[in-house]
C-alpha cells in the first residue's frame, strides 16, 4: 500500500519541480566526499538511473550506506533543494567530521549516531532520525573460516572471542564495551577492522545487516560471513547532519527536514530500509545484549 502513495509524491516531484540534476549552470555543484567503497556499490546499485525515480531496493548492492545515499538524496528533492552533488571518493573517514564542522563539506550522505552528531551539535544542525532508537540492530561478521564464531549462540560464548571497533563511534564503542568479551580491539578506520577479521587476527565485528541470501559480504579479497540467528543491539538512533558553516546549509537542512517528513508519513523510510536488508522484523534474531539488559 506505500507504494503508490510514493509514487503519486515522487511523480509530482519529478513533473513539477526541477530535478535535482537540473540545477542552473550558474550553480557551483556541491562536492561530496564518500568512501569509495560506498561509492563503488551505490554506482552499481543505481546503475545509470535516475536517483530520484528509484522506489524499489532490493539489491546485493544495497546496504545501509548506500540506502543512505539514496534516502538522502530523495527526501532533499522532495524538500525543495535543487543543487548538483559532485561526488569524490577515496579512503575518508573521520575526515569528513572535520569538513562538515568547518563548512568546507555540506553534509554527510552517511548517518551519524545520536551521540555522536550530538557532540558536534556546535557544528551541525541534526535531521529528525531515520532509524529510531531500538531498531538499530547489528550482525556479528566473522571470517567465513571462522567456525568458532560462527557456533555462536549466547552471550556468554563471547568470553572466549576478540573483537574489533573504535571509540569514534560512541554507540558501537559502548555496545562492545559492555560486552563480555576476551578483548575489545581498537581500529579507527572500518575497512582496516573488516580485513583484520577477515585476516582472522580478531574473531569478529559488528555490521550492519546486508542484503544477502548466504550472509556474505565481500569487497575486494575481504570476505565475511555473518553469524545465523544472533544479532547485538545497538540502542541509539540515527540521522544526517549538515554543517551550520557551509553558504548552503541552512537551505540544506530545511528541504531535508521537509522531505523526511513527507518520507516518513508515506513509510517509505522504514519500506527502504527493510528492502535494503538492515531493519529486520522483531523476533527473527536472538538479540544477546538485550537479553543481558532483561537479566537485571
Amino acid at each position: 500500500m506505500l507504494q503508490p502513495l510514493f509514487s503519486c509524491v515522487m511523480l509530482a516531484t519529478i513533473c513539477f519541480s526541477p530535478p535535482l540534476k537540473a540545477a542552473s549552470s550558474e550553480t557551483t555543484a556541491i562536492e561530496i566526499f564518500i568512501r569509495d567503497d560506498v561509492y563503488e556499490d551505490y554506482q552499481k546499485f543505481v546503475a545509470g538511473r535516475d536517483v530520484l525515480t528509484i522506489t524499489e531496493f532490493h539489491s546485493p548492492f544495497m546496504r545501509r550506506d548506500v540506502a543512505d545515499m539514496v534516502l538522502l538524496q530523495q527526501a532533499l528533492a522532495l524538500g525543495g533543494f535543487q543543487r548538483n552533488f559532485v561526488y569524490l571518493p577515496g579512503k575518508v573517514n573521520f575526515r569528513n567530521t572535520k569538513m562538515l564542522q568547518n563548512g568546507e563539506l555540506l553534509l554527510s550522505f552517511d548517518t551519524y549516531w545520536l551521540s555522536d552528531a550530538k557532540a558536534l551539535a556546535d557544528k551541525v544542525l541534526i535531521s529528525q532520525p531515520v532509524i529510531k532508537k531500538g531498531q538499530y540492530l547489528a550482525g556479528i561478521y566473522t571470517s567465513p573460516n571462522n567456525q568458532k564464531v560462527l557456533r555462536l549462540k549466547e552471550l556468554a560464548d563471547l568470553r572466549e572471542l576478540t573483537a574489533v571497533s573504535t571509540p569514534k563511534w560512541r554507540t558501537d564503542w559502548q555496545t562492545m564495551s559492555a560486552l563480555p568479551l576476551k578483548k575489545l580491539v581498537r581500529e579507527d578506520e572500518w575497512l582496516s577492522q573488516a580485513r583484520m577479521v577477515h585476516m582472522q587476527w580478531v574473531d569478529f565485528m559488528l555490521m550492519p545487516f546486508v542484503n544477502s541470501k548466504d550472509g556474505l559480504y565481500q569487497l575486494e579479497q575481504i570476505q565475511l560471513k555473518q553469524v545465523p540467528k544472533v544479532a547485538v543491539l545497538l540502542d541509539d538512533s540515527r540521522h544526517f547532519v549538515v554543517s551550520k558553516h557551509h553558504p548552503a546549509g541552512a537551505e540544506a537542512y530545511a528541504a531535508l527536514q521537509l522531505g523526511l517528513a513527507e518520507l516518513e508519513k508515506n513509510g517509505r523510510i522504514q519500506q527502504l530500509y527493510r528492502q535494503a536488508g538492515f531493519l529486520v522484523e522483531p523476533g527473527r534474531y536472538k538479540v544477546l545484549n538485550q537479553q543481558a539488559d532483561n537479566s537485571h
